[in-house]
């Protein structure tokens, strides 16, 4: 049905994704527009046809994976593909700008580059260059 990523602020991960993938909320979990409070605990992002794509679980504390050590175990990640070292640079740029930091570089390695982030959370995820 969809991936869920535990957060401590739901809605400040779900709109990190949102934005990165170009990904919208599902209807009923959009952020409040009259200034009231957001107390969402658990909201969607949809893709254009409306497939639910991610999902964001609130939890009072979460441990920030510490990845490559493996003292806080990073339990899961998302890889998301691109066709191009351009589309690779671009996309770790906007990733940056949403507030991911790059855990690794491997961008110098001709069979697949990539990067490891971390989301604004800590939870890693990889953009690559792949055909399929």
């Amino acid at each position: 049905m969809h991936t869920v990523l535990d957060a401590t602020d739901v809605r400040a991960l779900a709109e990190f994704y949102r934005e990165l993938l170009g990904l919208q909320y599902r209807p009923g979990d959009e952020p409040p527009t009259d200034g009231s409070a957001d107390d969402e605990d658990w909201l969607v992002l949809i893709d254009g046809d409306g497939n639910r794509m991610l999902a964001f679980q609130e939890v009072p504390t979460l441990a920030r994976p510490t990845w490559p050590s493996h003292d806080v175990p990073k339990q899961m990640h998302l890889d998301f593909r691109v066709p191009t070292l351009d589309a690779l640079e671009r996309h770790r740029r906007r990733a940056e700008e949403l507030g991911a930091s790059v855990l690794l570089d491997r961008t110098e390695e001709s069979g697949e580059p990539l990067y490891v982030l971390a989301d604004p959370a800590g939870h890693p995820f990889c953009i690559l260059v792949g055909s399929q």
